[in-house]
């Protein structure tokens, strides 16, 4: 049985680089897409008013 010990491997301070950089919540998109939908909303506010 082998020991329940675990050490660090030499690939996982690359992966770890690798998630850090990847592992990113898409701001931008976000605002963009919630910008976008408040002037669609406010667009159909406007035009349904006449």
């Amino acid at each position: 049985m082998k020991p329940m010990t675990w050490h660090p491997e030499e690939k996982d301070e690359r992966v770890n680089q690798y998630l850090s950089q990847t592992n990113r919540a898409p701001y931008a998109t976000i605002f963009a897409v919630l910008i976008g939908l408040f002037c669609l909303v406010t667009f159909v506010v406007l035009v349904s008013s006449f």
